[in-house]
């Protein structure tokens, strides 16, 4: 069971990976054309509409893998599909009403987020226009977001993982073709291109939904199987089916929208307190861009492994605790937190130390000494994202899902009370700091409530935790000593762009070979993932006991 969270999370990590990295490239080309005026703009309508992508779907997907997990883990397929089709019905339902009222809204929303208007800047027409055209996604992806979860339950992670691919795909070529063509062939505004650009949604979305129908035609002969070869069945009436499933849901709603939340708080404080401080327009939007679109696409990719991680782990960890296997739940529990520790602490150490080269390669060298600095201290927040996505998974396995709806709270609560009199005292990155404040309280809260509920005990991970911490220290100051090299050979990062490139190209190689080879050589790597890796026994040789 231990190496099939392991093919799964791989699986799902790659994909969600991929996605990210997607996610982080097109980015690129996107800033050359809109700048950063037009990605707060693209912020302004994603922000609003993660919420109520959230709350349509009711944390339906990812309860009906729990639920089809359990059921099946009870030979009970007849009960599964019975959810899916019901939960089918329901998504379609609420897509269609979250899409109307988030369109509706718009015009609302836009003067909480822009409270002057500027001749120069971003405007509250332009805010509520893009909200609109974002909205048209929320049709589709509810239902579509079922289907996943469907498979999941059924330890089947190819369809989401293709699925997710695609939609990003698909996404990317209309966003970035039709920004293009508006500014370059068509001379129309930022406005207009953002308009389309957040478009792509739906569009990526369709995509999605044929994949997952192809998925659907080739697995059907095989669930159809299982449920005519069936013995008994529990007959859970319609009503209780419900019950049970939103059980499992509600706390869905809040885990899922963490991140959205926090920077739901940024975008309906940021610009009035930094205002307040004596920032221009210019300047509020080029760090409202750096923390909440451009270098939170840097941040998140780290992230990618707690989310195909929390994704694999739920359906084996509720069999677990179903069947009451203790042992095997509580080394599935060790071998979800070592993953993140192994692999995140690294990536997001190694981005803090190279923020202002990351950013000035990506994006712009342009006002790098703010970018970059903003970056460098955001980049630690994406293991406390990491984090509480695992610990809550972990949470929802155990049954005690609840308790990570007052975890997110507090955390959020935190961020409400003193975001603004954060960015009151250290600017830009209170906003940060509200951030990280809030997700660790979070995390905290969740991994109290895991060990005093099951009494697992996280000595285990703290050891290895250590370990990785020793090795990262030393990949840091490799990285340090390749920079201080480099930088002797070429021009300031701050002014040349190349540069900044050679530099993350050579820091980054030889800093993860230092980390990898540590990890390979103490075996740190294969008693966390459980099974040798075999790509690194064809790079580095250790003697076999």
């Amino acid at each position: 069971m231990s190496n099939q969270i392991v093919r799964g999370t791989m699986l799902l990590t790659g994909a969600t990976f991929l996605s990210k990295f997607l996610g982080m490239i097109y980015v690129i080309p996107f800033h050359e054309l809109v700048g950063q005026s037009g990605g707060a703009l693209f912020n302004f309508a994603y922000a609003p509409y993660n919420i109520f992508l959230s709350i349509s779907t009711v944390g339906v997907p990812l309860a009906v893998s729990k639920f089809v997990s359990r059921y099946n883990s009870l030979g009970d397929y007849k009960t599964s599909m019975r959810m899916f089709r019901a939960g089918m019905g329901l998504m379609a339902i609420t897509g269609i009403t979250a899409f109307l009222l988030l369109f509706l809204s718009a015009q609302w929303i836009a003067p909480l987020v822009i409270t002057n208007d500027q001749p120069t800047g971003i405007t509250k027409d332009d805010v509520t226009m893009v909200i609109r055209t974002v909205s048209f996604a929320l049709i589709v992806i509810p239902a579509m977001s079922i289907v996943r979860g469907f498979f999941q339950g059924h330890q089947s992670m190819g369809p989401t993982a293709v699925s997710q691919v695609v939609e990003q795909i698909v996404r990317i070529l209309f966003l970035l073709a039709a920004s293009f063509m508006v500014l370059k062939i068509w001379n129309g505004t930022i406005t207009t291109a953002i308009g389309f650009a957040t478009f792509a949604a739906f569009v990526g979305a369709l995509a999605s939904c044929v994949v997952l129908w192809v998925y659907w035609q080739k697995r059907k002969p095989y669930i159809k199987k299982q449920i005519s070869q069936q013995d008994t069945t529990y007959d859970v009436p319609v009503r209780h089916l419900f019950k049970e499933l939103f059980r499992y849901a509600g706390p869905f709603v809040l885990v899922g929208l963490a991140t959205s939340l926090y920077q739901l708080v940024d975008m309906f404080t940021f610009e009035r307190a930094m205002t307040a401080i004596g920032y221009s327009g210019e300047e509020w939007e080029t760090a409202y861009g750096v923390i909440n679109f451009y270098g939170h696409k840097i941040v998140i990719i780290p992230g990618t492994i707690a989310t195909g991680l929390s994704l694999a782990i739920l359906p084996a960890l509720t069999s677990s605790f179903t069947q009451n296997n203790r042992p095997l739940l509580f080394q599935q529990m060790n071998q979800a937190l070592q993953i993140i520790a192994v692999l995140v602490i690294p990536a997001v150490s190694g981005l803090t130390v190279l923020s202002d080269v990351v950013y000035g390669s990506l994006f712009t060298l342009e006002n790098l000494n703010i970018t970059g600095s903003l970056l460098g201290w955001y980049a630690p927040v994406g293991l406390l994202f990491s984090l509480f996505t695992v610990t809550s998974s972990i949470l929802q396995g155990i049954n005690e899902q609840r308790f990570a709806v007052v975890s997110l709270s507090a955390g959020l609560l935190i961020k409400v009370l003193f975001n603004i009199q954060l960015i009151y005292t250290f600017g830009a990155k209170g906003a940060i700091f509200g951030t990280a404040l809030a997700a660790g309280v979070a995390v905290l809260l969740n991994l109290w409530r895991i060990g005093s509920s099951i009494n697992f005990s996280f000595k285990q991970t703290l050891k290895r935790t250590l370990l990785v911490c020793i090795f990262v220290i030393v990949m840091c100051i490799a990285i340090w000593i390749v920079r201080t090299i480099v930088a002797q050979f070429l021009p300031p990062v701050a002014e040349s762009r190349w540069a900044a490139i050679v530099t993350l190209v050579m820091s980054v190689g030889i800093g993860a070979s230092i980390y990898l080879w540590l990890s390979y050589k103490s075996e740190l790597l294969e008693r966390t993932l459980g099974d040798r890796v075999r790509v690194l026994d064809k790079l580095f040789v250790r003697k076999r006991s």
